[in-house]
């Protein structure tokens, strides 16, 4: 294991005391590992509860996409393990943010968007306005940061109206749409893939 971290509520500064602590990690296989038919996992669960760990290539495939849990990985102040290799990946955040970052925080909140009158929980619109300001300020700025504004608390315990808390979501897609800021148009993987060769070469 070379990193592991507290995600989620707890990280963003909107925990109560029924949130649960999501735990997300990276570990790295022995290269010799690799060489046979059968791959080391991609991912892990456990020990500890909550805890799910990605391979550090698998991780990294991920990041490129833009995943928001493995970005979130990177960036989250409650650090429980980080060992210089780990400090190392998240030294490489930059590589892996871009505009296409922001498009696909926005595509993965407009599905959620479009159930809002149906079946969607306070909970969840709540964490889709909260992507959203990240990525508007991702796009404005180059920087990743999530920690929140506790006033979308008001949005999961009910005390903003719903049609107020939809038309926010909403008016953060069409700032996002407009906004222009310093980040590239996609990550840079072949940065991200050299590091993870020299990982697997010292890993030997």
């Amino acid at each position: 294991m070379i990193l592991q971290v507290v995600i989620g509520s707890h990280a963003y500064g909107l925990a109560s005391e029924q949130s649960d602590v999501d735990r997300r990690g990276v570990f790295v296989a022995p290269t010799e590992a690799f060489w046979r038919f059968e791959k080391p996992p991609t991912s892990v669960e456990g020990p500890e509860p909550e805890l799910l760990s990605w391979e550090v290539e698998h991780f990294c495939k991920l990041g490129l996409k833009s995943n928001p849990t493995v970005l979130e990985t990177l960036v989250s102040p409650l650090t429980e393990i980080s060992t210089p290799m780990g400090e190392e990946l998240r030294e490489l955040l930059p590589a892996f943010l871009s505009q296409y970052a922001v498009r696909a925080f926005t595509r993965a909140t407009e599905m959620q968007l479009s159930r809002a009158g149906r079946n969607l929980k306070p909970k969840q619109l709540m964490h889709v306005v909260r992507l959203r300001l990240v990525g508007l300020n991702l796009l404005r700025t180059g920087r990743y940061d999530i920690t929140a504004d506790r006033e979308l608390l008001k949005i999961r315990r009910e005390e903003m109206p719903w049609d107020d808390a939809v038309a926010w979501a909403h008016r953060l897609g069409d700032e996002i749409a407009e906004a222009k800021g310093p980040l590239p148009e996609d990550p840079d993987r072949a940065r991200v893939e050299d590091w993870v060769v020299s990982v697997r070469r010292r890993m030997l």
